[in-house]
């Protein structure tokens, strides 16, 4: 990515650079597409006639466009952005859907492409669709890396500053009692009780380090009986981050007392923080809304993916939405995304102090572990996942202190 890029300006250089993914099982097609492709000034276009090849290319070459057929043998084009999500863990898809059925446009925006295109195509509107996909994906892959960045700058600049603050015996006293009125904060924020939901079971969990992080989960009730609830991370430690764990907290309850929805409620606190926060301080925070028959929204704010077991087959969902942390950027805007639960199904929501709590030679726990975990306890029951999570996380961590909160909510739905 040039310098251009990684400062959020996409030059023209940039885009007709960028890697570029062919797949049609007919060569006269590929050849076609490639052939205006290159015509338009692209220098790095690449192709395949084996869907089944797909996934492995693009996990290798990472493209920044993949213009891909829907209807083709082995693997058709639904089945390879199933597989593509595995890879995008963020849950951008760049792909340019091309196809010849109008009812299948729909579906492919609908299975996570970002366009589509239809045979025959005009060669205008082509070249204008692939340019400006190629220019979102840049943009996206910058944007990325800057919250990367900004998130470790951060974490430098409170180790530095926590460093400083203990350099001697009074400082030490002071971080000591700061520390304790902390954690009385933070644990203030946290529900006394598990509220009782029809068809719904919650379990949750906190377990803060010695420096007492900004994490924090809720529940509540809607006017209309739906459960809401909501587990967030904010940055720093001590009381800044408790701090500013009470002002979310207290935003949220005020929102949700004047019926407001989860994208509506978010954009008006996103804009909150970016007035009031201090200049390093920013919140991720995953937010649903789930009814008694199972029906509900979830928005992901610059959090973790959360996982949605499926009992029925067994398999597990990744949530993601895609959106910037709270309090960063007071441009940004945030949408929900349907959630739905069958009978049996869990949903696990988690902080990143548990995929990054560390072992004595400093392994991660990680999400695979993670993942594989939830495929074998959850069909047992959320009770039973709980108990099988925290009981690794501490055969894993084997008592090592741990720089993060681990904080875990686990949502089952009943009958």
């Amino acid at each position: 990515m040039s310098q251009a890029v990684s400062a959020g300006v996409v030059g023209d250089e940039d885009i007709k650079n960028a890697r570029i993914l062919v797949v049609d099982d007919k060569l006269d097609n590929v050849r076609l597409i490639e052939a205006i492709l290159r015509g338009a000034g692209y220098t790095s276009v690449e192709s395949t006639t084996n869907s089944v090849d797909v996934c492995d290319l693009h996990r290798k070459n990472r493209y920044g466009l993949i213009l891909l057929d829907l209807q083709m043998p082995g693997l058709d084009g639904f089945q390879v952005m199933e597989e593509l999500k595995a890879i995008e863990g963020d849950g951008y898809l760049p792909v340019l859907a091309v196809t010849a059925q109008p009812a299948h446009q729909l579906h492919a925006l609908a299975a996570g492409a970002r366009d589509f295109v239809s045979k025959p195509f005009d060669i205008s509107e082509f070249r204008a669709r692939v340019r400006n996909l190629i220019e979102v994906r840049l943009l996206h892959l910058a944007a990325n890396k800057y919250s990367k960045a900004l998130e470790a700058t951060v974490r430098e600049l409170e180790a530095s500053r926590e460093a400083l603050r203990i350099s001697t015996l009074e400082e030490l006293r002071r971080s000591q009692e700061e520390l304790a009125l902390a954690r009385e904060t933070q644990e203030s924020l946290l529900p006394r009780s598990m509220p009782q939901f029809d068809n719904l079971v919650i379990q949750a969990f906190n377990s803060p380090t010695r420096y007492v992080g900004g994490d924090f989960y809720d529940f509540s009730e809607a006017t209309s009986g739906e459960c809401i609830g909501v587990l967030a991370d904010v940055s720093g430690k001590g009381i800044p981050a408790a701090l500013l764990s009470s002002m979310v907290l207290g935003a949220l309850s005020m929102e949700f007392r004047a019926e407001a929805r989860p994208g509506e409620a978010l954009n008006r606190i996103n804009k909150l923080l970016c007035e009031r926060s201090l200049p390093y301080q920013f919140v991720t925070l995953f937010l649903f809304f789930m009814g008694a028959e199972g029906k509900g929204e979830f928005v992901s704010a610059g959090h973790n993916a959360a996982y949605l077991f499926r009992r029925d087959t067994g398999t597990i969902d990744i949530l993601v939405s895609g959106h910037y942390f709270l309090g960063v950027f007071d441009f940004a805007t945030y949408e929900s995304k349907p959630l739905q639960m069958g009978v049996g199904d869990i949903l696990v929501i988690y902080s990143d102090g548990l995929t990054d709590a560390e072992n004595g030679h400093e392994d991660m726990f990680g999400e695979e572990r993670l993942t594989h975990i939830i495929a074998e306890a959850a069909p047992a029951g959320s009770k039973a996942l709980e108990t099988r999570l925290l009981d690794e996380v501490m055969a894993f961590t084997a008592g090592v202190p741990q720089t993060d909160d681990i904080t875990l909510v686990i949502v089952e739905r009943r009958s």
